[in-house]
């Protein structure tokens, strides 16, 4: 979408459809500015209709009427955001999400979005530009209906209206331009996860990682079972074992091009990337199946999160670790009672061939952790267990290095993407304790989300790490917002916002020790 600002009332300006965003309570006697104008325009006879139908500004309502030539839009739009004593800026990338598929259903091209007035304005005009890029998404590339409306009329053209009193400034340009970047990143992750698993397999996968690494002009290294060989990577390589799939392990890494920056410690995120996930012998029933193309969310989200970072170009290195492969029955699967050595020597005797993608994870995290990273942060749609305690929207955090935890949920706050601290505590350890080798890859039921975590935990040693378990935010199950049924791409904004806050406290503390430069000697400058 192109997006440009416009000065004076927003009612005043052309466009197919006028977006009026409204807190409770402000269609009584004083309604805002924008509102007041457009109302002016109609006669009274906006608020009056808009009151008839119940619309009250709560969340989540919507109200469309025809101009019928009141205004220079053909249409207006108020979206309800609730409570203003509530507000965080999600609740306005949620209303700009259904102002976008209202006009999608509308065919609109140009659209003049009302951007209210809250706390922090360069916040809520990123959320709005998000809330717009991700609401307009479709993944329809295989319906023929889709083609037929492939002319059809789509929003192009946004017009941007600030709150009275607020002058435009390069801040404002800087936040549409963040905001369509991760908008559209996210969407590509999106695009990855959507994908049905005979397209996107591991081959797949890496050729996405590579066209995205040229395009951002950041390293890429892909390898194959030589290399996962040579690597000692006996869980990933067990997993692997059962597909006529070639296993793929891929590193893409940005490093600053100032020579002082390159050498700061790394950040090191790592993506779950199981391209298809049966079970392997411990079959999934077919209802838990059907949606398992999805089991590579982390790393879509990973890659997608890279595509913003190459172009934030942070003070310190990124690297992205992801191992992907498919998990299948067959003759050749691994089975449970079979005894897996990792590559950091441990031995993991498998009791179900379904908790695979811990076992690919713990090897690619500790090829990770050879690589020095100050901290490192692992997205994978896990456990069944994380759904069932938090349900489809919030993502299970796990972690003892408070630190590094409270950085991540501060990020995932300021991103709109909602998280919730699970423990990783000990007292669960004897579910993973084996009469035969180090540890099991799966224990009893309880406790199932938390236990996955322990043995993630078995391969970061003292790194600070943050475990984020996706299983149920990655997939939604329902249109809500921004979001329709399918991948979602959760977490490309939460960890985009982790690498630009922590880029903000290094140049901040490099400001702070830099010496104060000394006065010039003698009263006289030459001429």
């Amino acid at each position: 979408m192109n997006y440009s600002f416009i000065s004076g009332e927003a009612a005043r300006a052309s466009g197919e459809l006028l977006v009026i965003p409204l807190f409770e309570g402000e269609t009584g006697d004083k309604p805002p500015a924008s509102l007041a104008g457009a109302d002016t325009a109609f006669e009274g006879r906006l608020l009056t209709a808009a009151t008839q139908e119940g619309f009250k500004g709560k969340g989540e309502q919507s109200f469309v009427m025809h101009a019928h030539g009141k205004l220079e839009a053909e249409r207006v739009l108020l979206l309800g955001l609730g409570s203003r004593n509530k507000y965080n800026p999600e609740v306005l990338r949620l209303a700009a999400g259904r102002a976008a598929k209202t006009a999608q259903r509308l065919k609109v091209r140009t659209l003049v979005f009302s951007v209210p007035e809250t706390q922090d304005a360069i916040a809520s005009l990123r959320a709005v530009v998000e809330g717009l890029e991700l609401g307009a998404y479709r993944f329809e590339r295989y319906k023929s209906s889709a083609k037929e409306e492939k002319n059809a009329p789509k929003l192009t053209t946004v017009r941007l209206a600030l709150p009275g009193g607020v002058d435009k400034t390069k801040e404002h340009d800087q936040a549409v331009a963040l905001a369509q970047r991760v908008a559209e990143a996210t969407n590509w992750a999106r695009d990855l996860v959507n994908e049905p698993p005979n397209v996107v397999n591991p081959e797949a996968l890496a050729r996405a990682a590579q066209d995205m690494a040229k395009e951002a002009g950041i390293k890429i290294t892909v390898s194959g079972r030589k290399e996962i060989e040579r690597l000692k990577m006996g869980m990933f390589l067990g997993v692997a074992q059962g597909s006529i799939n070639e296993p793929k392990l891929i590193h893409v890494e940005y490093t600053p091009k100032n020579a002082k920056h390159a050498k700061n410690a790394p950040v090191a995120l790592v993506g779950k990337a199981i391209t298809f996930d049966s079970g392997g012998l411990s079959l999934k029933p077919s209802d838990s199946m059907i949606e398992m193309k999805t089991d590579m969310a982390g790393s879509a989200a990973v890659l997608g999160a890279m595509r913003v970072i190459a172009a934030l170009k942070p003070p310190f290195p990124v690297h992205a670790f992801i191992g992907s492969c498919e998990n299948m029955p067959s003759g050749t699967s691994y089975r449970p009672g079979d005894i897996l050595t990792s590559r950091l020597g441990k031995t993991v005797e498998i009791t179900n061939t379904d908790a695979e993608g811990r076992l690919v994870l713990g090897d690619v995290m500790s090829w990770a952790i050879e690589h020095k990273p100050a901290v490192l942060i692992d997205l994978a749609t896990l456990t069944g267990a994380c759904v069932i305690a938090l349900g489809n929207y919030i993502v299970g955090a796990f972690g003892d290095h408070d630190g590094t935890m409270n950085d991540v949920l501060e990020a995932a706050r300021a991103a709109g993407e909602e998280m919730w601290r699970l423990p990783v505590s000990e007292l669960q350890k004897d579910a993973l304790r084996s009469e035969v080798a180090d540890m099991k890859n799966s224990g009893e039921r309880w406790g199932g989300s938390i236990n996955a975590a322990l043995f993630l935990k078995e391969f970061v040693g003292d790194t600070p790490w943050v475990h984020l378990d996706i299983a149920g935010p990655s997939v939604s199950p329902k249109e809500r917002g921004y979001l329709g049924k399918g991948g979602t791409g959760v977490g490309v904004r939460t960890l985009v916002e982790y690498v630009r806050r922590r880029a903000t406290q290094l140049e901040g503390s490099e400001a702070t020790e830099a010496p104060a430069s000394k006065p010039a000697r003698g009263g006289k400058s030459k001429a």
